[in-house]
């Protein structure tokens, strides 16, 4: 890794010293209708959000076996659980009698999972093991009704799984080798200090201010731009995943220091960013800001889950201080900053003033977070632009 940060330290000081950045080959069009036509959407969240593997939540969010969380996610309710063997397993949170949730949303341990309806009990594989009043409901095939499994893998610290039944993926060919980016960030041994869920934006206005350094310096001054360099890039992909390249305000001073001095990992910020919902961006030293972007149900809505990493849970009150700043300063750079901007832009989507987005040479993750959405779509329905 030592070897990649300092190419990439040199990258981001080449483009700083030229006043460059990486670009994309040209502008690229996007008709507004991509982001507002609800039938587009539909199809778009069933193939991309539904039919591919997501990040649901992180390996760290279940730390033992028999840990669970329970949750909904794009409506759809949800039960993630590591069982007695440490296998993740993930299932509808629906109870196969009539439909209730069988476990109320939150995280814990538990051997079984009993429905609050009528008792219908689980254990931690999903099999139907115990019924109340089982002589006299009649009788059925329990192997049958079991929890619904969905398919589920966990991987670098990281959750994932596809909310349809029966569509197995094999994580290791998805991840390809952005795999090694993940494993790099270790994340399966940060200690989680802060989660919340945000309102955001649309899906894609959300998504494409993850995605590049040109807004920086105007939206971020006060937080984060005060750190970084903006409208600087280093972009590299894996197919739909990508890791984004930053310039820290202090990348000049490797100019004036030997390669061999060199400590590239104060000069530059790495966010990495996992198709279609996972963005994991290390920002100052020891802390790390987890984000996950799921769909609402219209086109202008979302929910962000944003989870504050540290490396060590803070034992002083200075550690402590600094992660509670640490997760204040995210907060407002993305609710009150980039999501201020994102609702105003979904607040004028509708007026007609633009046909299409131009999506900027300097903004080459945005045309490939696209492509990619197109492709999977093309792949489904035969669909273009």
């Amino acid at each position: 890794m030592t070897d990649t940060l300092h190419l990439l330290a040199r990258r981001a000081l080449e483009h700083q010293q030229a006043g460059t950045t990486d670009q994309a080959n040209d502008i690229l069009q996007l008709p507004v209708s991509m982001y507002t036509d609800p039938a587009r959407y539909e199809r778009e969240i069933r193939r991309v959000f539904r039919e591919l593997p997501i990040a649901v939540c992180l390996s760290i969010e279940l730390p033992a076996p028999g840990t669970y969380r329970a949750m909904t996610l794009m409506d759809m309710p949800l039960l993630v659980v590591r069982d007695e063997d440490g296998i993740v397993r993930a299932f509808f949170n629906i109870c196969r009698h009539r439909g209730a949730q069988v476990c109320a949303e939150g995280a814990g341990k538990a051997r079984v999972f009993a429905c609050p309806y009528h008792a219908w009990v689980y254990d931690q594989q999903g099999a139907l093991t115990g019924r109340y009043g089982a002589a006299t409901f009649g009788e059925i095939d329990v192997d049958r009704y079991g929890l619904v499994s969905l398919p589920c893998a966990e991987a670098h610290g990281v959750i994932y799984a596809i909310l349809s039944p029966r569509r197995p993926f094999d994580i290791t060919e998805w991840l390809g080798d952005f795999a090694t980016e993940l494993a790099s960030l270790d994340l399966g041994h940060w200690h989680l200090f802060e989660q919340r869920d945000l309102p955001g934006p649309g899906w894609k206005v959300t998504m494409d201010g993850y995605l590049e350094a040109y807004h920086h310096n105007l939206v971020h001054a006060k937080t984060v731009g005060q750190y970084t360099v903006g409208n600087l890039l280093v972009l590299d992909t894996w197919g739909p995943h990508q890791r984004l390249t930053f310039g820290r305000k202090s990348l000049p001073e490797l100019a004036s220091t030997p390669e061999s001095a060199w400590q590239p990992q104060t000069h530059i910020r790495l966010i990495h960013s996992c198709f279609p919902n996972l963005s994991v961006s290390g920002i100052l030293g020891d802390h790390c800001l987890v984000s996950q972007i799921f769909p609402g149900r219209t086109p202008d809505t979302t929910i962000t889950r944003q989870s504050v990493l540290v490396a060590r849970q803070p034992a002083t009150d200075d550690e402590l201080a600094a992660t509670r700043a640490f997760s204040a300063m995210t907060l407002q750079a993305v609710a009150e900053e980039d999501y201020r901007i994102g609702f105003g832009i979904q607040r004028g989507i509708l007026s007609g003033a633009n046909e299409h987005f131009l999506i900027g040479r300097n903004e080459p993750a945005i045309q490939n977070y696209h492509r990619w959405v197109a492709y999977f779509l093309r792949a489904n329905t035969g669909a273009q632009w």
